[in-house]
């Protein structure tokens, strides 16, 4: 037997593995770096976070990656090299943050790594009929390997499209095995640069669980921060936007995009809601002279409405009440008192943070892809029924370091 494939099957038979989970966002932040002690599989799944850190991207980094990043043409050579690229650079992380929590290499069991995302392309938005949905992380996985000395698992969202997924999100998995809680309706909200939540039901069925994106977070208040204020990478404290007011003709244009008409559940990202999707609205409504607060508050706004809009639906065609529903939150959208306030106005649910589960708000989508790991490697068998977007696999591709 290879060397490797008798390590990885020991690594299966053990009652705890040590895994680290690497999650880089739509946000272009940086890579959060989340070292975990999991034990069990499936519903007896349970994790403990020994270390966390994010590491911010420079400027450099966001630099080279928005060359390519949801960009139907690009230079191919370069996108080639930036596969590799950020690969090495996610490992070189890795390697320092070992270095500095005093943990040698051998102690670590796994590395699961989402990569960075640099195209989402579900088949209603690119409407080509010869071609499935498709998404796309670079960060080759073997380079991590190599150059941490670690078993890796990296490209998760491909098995998900290739069962009929549109490749994400991904966190339902995780939520599912890690927050279900029997008598108590739950749902997970996480607010990156896109917005997505899991309906954990109450009856602990994994078939009557439920995950969609709603639309945007961060990513268009983020775009058009950066846009007005060049120094400034996103409102922080939504400073700018509460000095602002909504303006409601705009809104309006915004919430008429086609995406939120779409039936649930449903995936995107900044192809679509992007500085050109806010250009075209303000073209529409004769607003190009709006001031930067009023258009952050407007932006902030539609971020509340279709976020709250998405879990009313959902909610109410599960035959639950929204009172009887408890919201965890997480993502860096939780750190937005004026987004905060949107949702709780506009839903009657008691809202918590997902730190009240005993998991890191912003540590949380790392933690999710080291379960992922666990699962292919440790995992059984567990049914999401036959709904769209939920298809009942293990994910990951498998780097050995040698």
């Amino acid at each position: 037997m290879n060397k490797n494939i008798s390590t990885l099957y020991n690594l299966a038979q053990k009652e705890t593995r040590k895994i680290i989970g690497l999650m880089s966002g739509t946000s272009l932040d940086g890579l959060d770096i989340a070292y975990c002690e999991i034990s069990g599989a499936g519903e007896n799944t349970a994790v403990k976070i020994l270390e966390f850190e994010t590491i911010n991207y420079t400027e450099d980094i966001k630099t080279e990656i928005r060359k390519v990043f949801a960009k139907k043409t690009v230079d191919f050579q370069h996108f080639a090299l930036l596969n590799e690229w950020i690969g090495i650079l996610h490992a070189n992380m890795v390697n320092d943050c070992l270095q500095k929590w005093n943990i040698p290499a051998h102690e670590v069991d796994l590395i699961a790594s989402h990569g960075q995302t640099v195209l989402h392309a579900p088949k209603f938005l690119h409407q080509q009929e010869k071609f499935p949905n498709a998404t796309l992380q670079i960060g080759d996985g073997d380079h991590i390997a190599v150059k941490t000395g670690i078993i890796t698992l990296s490209d998760f969202r491909q098995k998900h499209v290739a069962a009929g997924g549109e490749g994400a999100p991904l966190a339902v998995y995780g939520d599912y095995l890690l927050f279900s809680k029997k008598g108590e309706n739950r749902i997970m909200l996480n607010m990156g640069g896109i917005a997505n939540f899991t309906y954990l039901p109450a009856s602990l069925n994994a078939s009557d669980v439920f995950v969609t994106d709603t639309g945007t977070a961060n990513t268009l208040i983020d775009i058009y921060t950066k846009h007005y204020f060049p120094e400034k990478s996103y409102d922080k404290d939504a400073e700018i936007a509460q000095k602002g007011t909504v303006n409601q003709a705009l809104l309006t244009e915004l919430k008429n995009d086609s995406f939120f008409k779409k039936s649930f559940p449903k995936t995107i990202g900044q192809e679509l809601f992007n500085f050109e999707f806010v250009q075209n609205a303000l073209l529409k409504t004769n607003l190009k002279n709006i001031s930067a607060p009023d258009l952050l508050a407007t932006l902030t706004q539609l971020s509340a409405e279709t976020i709250a809009e998405a879990i009313q639906f959902v909610v109410q065609n599960s035959t639950n009440r929204l009172e009887d529903v408890k919201i965890y939150m997480s993502g860096g959208g939780i750190n937005n008192p004026l987004l905060v306030k949107g949702l709780k106005e506009l839903l009657p649910c008691e809202f918590q943070k997902s730190d009240d589960l005993g998991i890191l708000s912003d540590a949380k989508e790392a933690v999710l892809f080291a379960i992922l790991a666990n699962e292919t490697v440790a995992g059984g068998d567990y049914n999401f029924g036959t709904k769209k977007g939920i298809p009942s696999v293990t994910m990951g591709k498998i780097s050995f370091p040698n």
